[in-house]
């Protein structure tokens, strides 16, 4: 987790060292350090070797990392033993070398990666090739190599075992007098693991998608650390053992989640969704800062379709969670849940119930998305994009005009979806242009084709690529908000009050006229006000100081009436209630440790709760009050539930042990991508892969009216391989928080504090409380 000060460098493609993949390289008060990506740990010295220390929790030169996987310190761990051992063997064999000297060069070159021969200066000792596993030879002469005596064969050949050789199959005497070969072959050797990985996969119908997981690489790395001595791996160890191990991981990480509820408070996210066999599922989730933990999964089906029954599920989750500890409850927007989450703040006097700000969003940009001239430039350029992916020698040559970008990118919400490929596709439209004007395309059939012809008028159209930026300018504001919301990194409750103002604003600006904005301001309103009149978000807008000090004047009702809200639900005790009233003057006139200078810097540089943390002491009750607020999440959005078998665990014709033990299964899974998400990793992408086609959708499927019955089908196997590194939206490496604070201005911040909303008036009376002014 980078903060404001921090930029966050890439880590170049020649560092090799598996710890690399678990820290990020920062460069702050102009210095480059590393980051532990699992306590956000720096290091300002020692090097990736000292990482590697900390995330094996050697203790004497690094710190132990209090959150590294089990089997990411096992990973370093055998790594560093490794470092040690090739450093006595390398010793050893330099001893024996200066020792028996020979005056035949017992050297040969080493491949390079992509085939090349490697120069004199990386030379390897045949000793070390015949120790790593390899075909063993006998060096005759300097480049010449030859197979050792028969007997030496046999007697290697019963060492061997026979995954060995099906990795490392016996090579001829002409595959390795070829000077374009090395004897282990880095790239034949990687071949060879890639394709025993891939047969696994294929066969046991594991999802491609898999190797993206973190702990994908980290297995590959400990299994080639551990060698071929590793022995068999044991089904029912995985079911047993294992599974037990990682249950009690997770269940220890979950304390240490619930420890901090009690300072942070937390949010609980009820993430309901249809299966494809029509069962209704509720996936409870508990976010607080430290991270977002699964709880359980719960079969709805008979229950969502009463207010009843609905709320003494969420009932039942609250009380398992702790009361106490719960600021808000999160779900889906029906007439069911509206009066289940009444009921609920009922029972508990002390949270709130409010609906979730990413679904909001999406149904906006939907409605934008149904608009007429809108709906119609969307589906031009579906044209464009489905003819592009549909065949494979249109895709090769797109891709090759546009450097190996794709015109989608990928993105976890199928609604923005549509806006965000218009924006990519504006992006790359020279590149497009430069394409239909080549002379590979011109010589194409597929050029005089009528989708060929559609989608050449399209790419030459001004009007067409205008109304695309029109689009796409009226629509990155709230892009902007829901990649905010579904931040993973830092608690959006600070910001949404004022990114949905600057977001109304941006398009008035774009538009002008209020004939022209007005419409989309209606949509907005529409869904916001009438979804998520949420106090929370106006409380949490008060107390965020970087806000809050920059209002000259009053603020609006809306905002001093949600932190009176906020105070009477969230502090029941009166007592407390009264000091809190009386701590807000100090907090309002920027009294006491409020007004230090380095208080007042730390408004724009700390994140709002750690700035209460850090300067609130003074007003202990108004400070874990906004810690609460503004620790929360606006989202119910889990990680992605494809490949995660929900469904099985509510089979109810399965054996009750064996029920407990996929549950368990199932907790351990979810969570781990849960986890997945905390670790900033850029994921590659396919738009064309089955993984994405919820998101993706009809973007990548050719119009049915387009086809031609002379048409041939197109095959996949003449698709060049994507570029790995794909662009992605909400990429890795941006700041969601800092990125929208870098467009805020004091005029908007007043404009919000004081609801102003359209020609300089004022939406609704301000608040005259003594507190607020």
């Amino acid at each position: 987790m980078a903060s404001a000060s921090e930029i966050i460098l890439p880590i170049g493609t020649q560092k090799h060292d598996p710890a690399w993949k678990h820290c990020l390289m920062v460069r702050s008060t102009g210095r480059t350090k590393l980051k532990c990506v699992y306590c956000f740990k720096l290091f300002l010295g020692g090097g990736i070797h000292r990482i590697k220390e900390h995330l094996a929790r050697h203790k004497g030169n690094a710190s132990c990392c209090p959150k590294v996987p089990l089997e990411v310190q096992l990973a370093m761990q055998h790594s560093l033993d490794g470092s040690s051992a090739r450093r006595k063997k390398k010793l050893k064999y330099s001893e024996e070398a200066t020792t028996n000297a020979s005056p035949i060069q017992t050297a040969i070159p080493m491949q390079l990666e992509g085939g090349e021969v490697g120069s004199g200066m990386q030379m390897m000792q045949i000793q070390d090739v015949i120790d790593m596993g390899a075909v063993p030879v006998e060096v005759r002469e300097e480049g010449v190599v030859s197979k050792p005596p028969e007997k030496v064969r046999k007697k290697r050949s019963r060492l061997t075992s026979p995954l060995q050789n099906s990795l490392f199959p016996q090579q001829t005497p002409a595959l390795i007098a070829d000077a374009g070969k090395s004897i282990i072959g880095d790239s034949v050797t990687k071949d060879q693991v890639c394709m025993a990985i891939g047969r696994f996969l294929f066969e046991a119908g594991v999802p491609l998608e898999a190797v993206n997981s973190p702990h994908f690489q980290s297995m590959v790395d400990a299994l080639a650390l551990v060698g071929p001595g590793v022995g068999a791996f044991s089904y029912h160890d995985f079911r047993g053992w294992i599974l037990k191990r990682s249950v009690e991981e997770m269940n220890n990480t979950l304390e240490q989640y619930r420890a901090t509820w009690s300072r942070t408070g937390c949010s609980v996210l009820a993430d309901e969704w249809i299966t494809a066999t029509g069962k209704t599922l509720i996936n409870f989730l508990v976010y607080c800062p430290e991270g977002t933990m699964f709880l359980k999964s719960v079969d709805a089906s008979h229950i969502v379709s009463s207010a009843d029954t609905l709320y003494e599920l969420l009932k039942h989750v609250v009380e398992e969670v702790g009361e106490k500890n719960v600021v808000q409850v999160i779900t889906n927007y029906t007439e069911i849940h509206i009066a289940a989450g009444s009921k609920l703040t009922e029972a508990f006097p002390t949270l709130f119930w409010t609906s979730c700000s990413s679904q909001c969003i999406e149904a906006m940009l939907e409605d934008i998305s149904k608009l007429g001239v809108i709906s119609e430039i969307i589906e031009n350029a579906k044209a464009i994009t489905g003819f592009m992916y549909s065949h494979a020698t249109i895709l090769n040559m797109m891709r090759n005009h546009t450097n190996g970008k794709d015109l989608i990118v990928s993105c976890n919400s199928r609604p923005a979806m549509s806006f965000i490929a218009l924006k990519n596709m504006i992006s790359l439209k020279e590149n497009l242009r430069t394409m239909i004007t080549s002379e590979e395309w011109l010589d194409s059939p597929y050029s005089r084709k009528p989708a060929g012809l559609l989608i050449t008028d399209l790419i030459c159209s001004l009007n067409f690529w205008s109304s695309c930026v029109a689009i796409a300018r009226i629509t990155e504001p709230l892009l902007r908000v829901l990649k905010l919301v579904e931040s993973n990194k830092k608690p959006a409750m600070g910001y949404i009050h004022l990114a949905m103002y600057q977001a109304k604003q941006t398009i008035k600006k774009e538009l002008v006229k209020k004939e022209d904005y007005m419409t989309y301001w209606e949509i907005i309103d529409w869904r916001w006000n009438r979804q998520l009149p949420c106090p929370l978000y106006a409380a949490a807008f008060f107390l965020n100081p970087r806000f809050f000090f920059s209002i000259q004047g009053d603020v609006s009702n809306e905002i001093s009436s949600g932190v009176l809200d906020c105070i009477e639900r969230l502090v029941p005790d009166a007592n407390t209630q009264d000091k809190i009233q009386k701590e807000l003057s100090l907090y309002k006139s920027s009294s006491g440790d409020f007004g230090r200078k380095m208080a007042i810097r730390a408004r724009n540089t700390l994140l709002p709760a750690e700035w209460w943390l850090t300067y609130g002491g003074a007003c202990p009750n108004l400070m874990r009050l906004a810690i609460h607020i503004l620790s929360q999440t606006c989202s119910m959005r889990g990680s992605e539930r494809v490949q995660v078998p929900f469904e099985q665990i509510h089979n109810h014709r399965m054996n009750y042990l064996e029920h407990q033990r996929l549950s368990d299964l199932i907790f351990v899974h979810y969570n781990l991508r849960l986890q997945r998400r905390q670790i900033f990793r850029q994921k590659p992408f396919d738009p064309i892969s089955v993984d994405n086609i919820d998101v993706v959708g009809d973007w990548v499927v050719e119009k049915n009216e387009l086809f031609s019955v002379d048409d041939e089908p197109s095959n996949w196997m003449l698709l060049n391989q994507p570029v790995e590194a794909q662009m992605q939206w909400g990429n890795v490496d941006d700041e969601e928080i800092e990125a929208f604070l870098a467009g805020i201005d004091d005029e908007v911040i007043q404009g919000a504090g004081k609801n102003v909303e359209d020609d300089g008036d004022v939406k609704e009376e301000v608040h005259v409380d003594a507190s607020f002014t």
